[in-house]
C-alpha cells in the first residue's frame, strides 16, 4: 500500500532507539493484553485495569511507560516500549504477539497503529483526554494524525470535551464513557495498633504533617501555634521526612514553643498533654491517615514538589491541605480541586489560617467526603473498559 504524504514524512523523522534489542524475558503462553501509558502520571487506571485482567482473567499483561511508574502491579510484565520505527515495532509485535492493545490518554503512535491494523491486531484508547503524537516526533504532517486514528477501533473519552477533540481529529468511533479507577490508594495499617492510639487521642482534635522537608518546618510549626490558640487540646503529628531529624526538631520545639512533645522512636505515647507526636519513620501512614481527620502534605508549600500521593489520604477520609507545588501529582490535585475535595494554601500564612478553618468538624468532613469520591470513582468505568475487552478479544466487536 502507498504511504501518504504525510507518513512518508513522519517516517523520515524515526530514529532508531539507543537499545534496539531489548532484554525481554519470555512470554508467557495464552493470551497477552499490552498495555501502554505515555506517562507514569497517567498509568494509574491502567495499573487497576492491569490487576483485574491477571486476577480475573488469567491473561498475560505486558505493561509499557515511556517513564519508570511509582508503583508496579503484581504478575505484570513491565518492558521500555518500542520506538515508533517499523523496524522495532514488527520485532517487538513478533515476539510478544499482543491480543489487543490498550493506550491510555491519547499518544498517537503512528506506524505502531499502522502495523496493528496490517495484521489485524485490534486497538483501542482508554482515558482518552486528546490525541497528540508521541513525544520527540511532533510535527506537522499532512494527514497523519487521522490516518492514524483510523486504525484505533474504538476510543473511550472521559468527557464529552475529550470525545470532540477525538471525533475533530478522525476517530471514527468515539464514545463518552468517564474516568477509569485507579488502583486503590488506602495505605493499610495494623488495627490493634490504630485502636490503642485512637483510644489515647479520644476527643482531641488531630492533624498530620506528612513527610515534611527542613525548608517547611518552620511553616508547621507556626501553623500549629496558631491553632492551639482555637483548640488549645489539638495534636500535632509531624512526621518529618528525613527521620533522623525528629529528635532535633523534638528538642527545638521543647526548647523554643514550650510544648510537650512524644517521639515514637523512644516508645513514648501522646498523653493529654502532649502538643507534638513525632514518629520516627515514614512506613505507617495508613495509621496516622485514619488518625488525623486533616492532613497537610509536605513537599508542596516550599519543597521540590508534593512527596505524598494526595489520593492516599483522600482514600481514607482525611481533609487535604496543600501548596503550589504538586510535584509528580499534578493531575491528582487537579481532579481534587476541580471537585473542591482539597484545599490550596499559598504560604505559611495560609497554611495556619486553614488549618485553624478545618478545626471545624463539619468543613474537615465535606472536604474529606468529596475527596474520598474522588478517590473511588470510576469503578464503573473499569467494568466497562473490561467488559470491551473481553468481547473484543472474543471477538464479538
Amino acid at each position: 500500500m502507498a504511504l501518504s504524504i504525510g507518513r512518508r514524512l513522519y517516517n523520515l523523522t524515526a530514529r532508531r532507539s539507543a537499545q534496539a534489542e531489548y532484554l525481554r524475558p519470555a512470554r508467557p503462553r495464552g493470551p497477552l493484553v499490552w498495555l501502554h501509558a505515555p506517562r507514569a502520571e497517567v498509568i494509574c487506571g491502567l495499573a487497576e485495569l492491569a490487576q483485574r485482567l491477571i486476577v480475573e482473567d488469567g491473561v498475560a499483561v505486558l505493561m509499557t511507560c515511556d517513564e519508570t511508574p511509582d508503583r508496579s502491579v503484581a504478575g505484570a510484565i513491565y518492558q521500555t516500549p518500542p520506538a515508533d520505527q517499523s523496524t522495532e515495532i514488527a520485532s517487538f509485535l513478533d515476539y510478544w504477539r499482543p491480543d489487543l492493545l490498550v493506550i491510555s490518554e491519547g499518544e498517537v503512535r503512528p506506524t505502531l497503529l499502522h502495523e496493528l491494523a496490517d495484521r489485524r491486531l485490534p486497538s483501542l484508547i482508554a482515558d482518552a483526554r486528546a490525541p497528540y503524537l508521541l513525544r520527540g516526533r511532533e510535527g506537522w504532517y499532512p494527514g497523519l494524525l487521522r490516518g492514524a486514528l483510523a486504525c484505533v477501533g474504538r476510543v473511550l473519552a472521559v468527557d464529552e470535551t475529550a470525545a470532540r477533540a477525538f471525533r475533530k481529529a478522525g476517530a471514527p468511533r468515539v464514545e463518552v464513557v468517564g474516568r477509569m479507577e485507579e488502583q486503590s490508594a488506602a495505605l493499610p495499617c495494623q488495627e490493634p495498633e490504630r485502636a490503642a492510639l485512637a483510644r489515647l487521642m479520644a476527643t482531641r482534635p488531630v492533624w498530620l504533617a506528612a513527610d515534611i522537608p527542613e525548608s517547611e518546618e518552620a511553616a508547621v510549626i507556626a501553623a500549629h501555634r496558631a491553632a492551639l490558640r482555637l483548640a488549645h487540646r489539638l495534636l500535632l503529628i509531624l512526621v518529618p521526612a528525613d527521620p533522623a531529624r525528629a529528635p532535633l526538631l523534638a528538642a527545638q520545639m521543647e526548647e523554643t514553643e514550650g510544648w510537650t512533645v512524644a517521639q515514637r522512636g523512644l516508645e513514648q505515647e501522646p498523653d493529654t498533654e502532649t502538643e507534638v507526636y513525632l514518629p520516627d519513620s515514614s512506613l505507617e501512614f495508613g495509621l496516622w491517615y485514619r488518625l488525623a481527620p486533616v492532613t497537610f502534605l509536605g513537599g508542596s508549600l516550599a519543597g521540590d514538589g508534593c512527596i505524598r500521593n494526595p489520593m492516599e489520604p483522600a482514600a481514607l477520609g482525611s481533609a487535604i491541605l496543600y501548596g503550589p507545588r504538586p510535584g509528580s501529582f499534578g493531575a491528582a490535585f487537579g481532579r481534587l480541586g476541580a471537585a473542591r475535595a482539597a484545599r490550596a494554601v499559598a504560604s505559611h500564612y495560609d497554611l495556619a489560617e486553614a488549618l485553624s478553618d478545618l478545626l471545624s468538624p463539619d468543613r474537615a468532613a465535606r472536604l474529606a467526603q468529596a475527596a474520598w469520591g474522588v478517590a473511588s470513582d470510576g469503578a464503573e468505568v473499569t467494568d466497562r473498559v473490561l467488559d470491551i475487552i473481553r468481547a473484543t478479544m472474543d471477538g464479538d466487536t
